[in-house]
């Protein structure tokens, strides 16, 4: 079987939200593989984190499809939502780990309390991702505060992968991080999608993130998926919106397009 003729692992089609006035997401297509990362690009307000809330189940489409491993997301029960859920891990913005909480706990939170682990297994497992993630295994007694921002980082992807998901999101992982610091992070996203298998989703503004992330680069603008290849087409896409986004550029055609907006307000 081609890679071609493979049910993707993630999939959406067609997907809408709005809210009230604001159409958000204006029909989205993505497409990901199992086992590859795909990175989605885009500025503030473009619809990148609602898409991500729609796959999470956080918020619902008003319209479209989105499947995993080939199966409807869209309406799904409660009961058949957490079953689903169990596939995904998530790597939040701003890591978003509890304060009272030691870092082995925040770890183990999810096989605790999302699937009543034993609490000394749920322990060992996550001493185990702590020295995966590059970690001191002593640093499972701290807490959050005792850590910098990059320790935080490892200890949030520590989390993400604690229950062995099959599609982790990364949403802005290297967002606050100096680059030498970002450079580690990614590295070890590369390693943690290579070793484990997993299909990841990512949203960021760091085009140096995502240029060594990803295998595949969409890019959103308007709610809409305007271009999508593979990151070494990224420089020679001949979109002229990828174009001013990946540079940087003052001038363009979202810059165009954002002062007709003001004019007509």
């Amino acid at each position: 079987m081609t890679a071609a003729q493979q049910t993707a692992k993630l999939k959406l089609s067609g997907v809408k939200k709005s809210f009230g006035n604001n159409h958000v997401l204006q029909g989205i297509d993505l497409e990901i593989p199992q086992g590859k990362s795909l990175v989605v690009i885009g500025g503030s307000g473009t619809g990148k984190s609602v898409m991500l809330k729609c796959v999470l189940g956080l918020i619902a489409p008003d319209s479209g499809s989105i499947t995993v491993d080939g199966q409807e997301t869209t309406g799904l029960d409660a009961h058949a939502r957490d079953k689903m859920m169990a596939k995904f891990g998530m790597l939040f913005q701003g890591g978003a780990l509890f304060d009272s909480l030691s870092i082995w706990e925040n770890i183990a939170f999810g096989l605790i309390q999302g699937r009543g682990m034993d609490r000394r297994q749920a322990r060992d497992i996550a001493y185990e991702k702590i020295v995966a993630v590059g970690l001191r295994a002593e640093v499972g007694t701290l807490f959050p505060a005792e850590l910098s921002g990059g320790m935080q980082k490892r200890v949030s992807l520590a989390r993400a992968i604690a229950a062995n998901p099959e599609i982790i999101f990364f949403d802005e992982p290297t967002t606050g991080l100096d680059p030498i610091m970002a450079d580690v992070i990614n590295e070890l996203i590369i390693k943690t999608v290579r070793d484990l298998g997993v299909t990841a989703l990512s949203i960021t503004h760091d085009m140096a993130s995502a240029r060594k992330i990803a295998d595949h680069v969409a890019m959103i603008y308007q709610g809409r998926i305007v271009w999508h290849g593979t990151v070494d087409a990224l420089d020679k896409s001949g979109n002229d919106y990828v174009d001013q986004f990946i540079h940087g550029r003052a001038e363009g055609p979202i810059t165009d397009e954002l002062k007709t907006a003001h004019k007509a307000v």
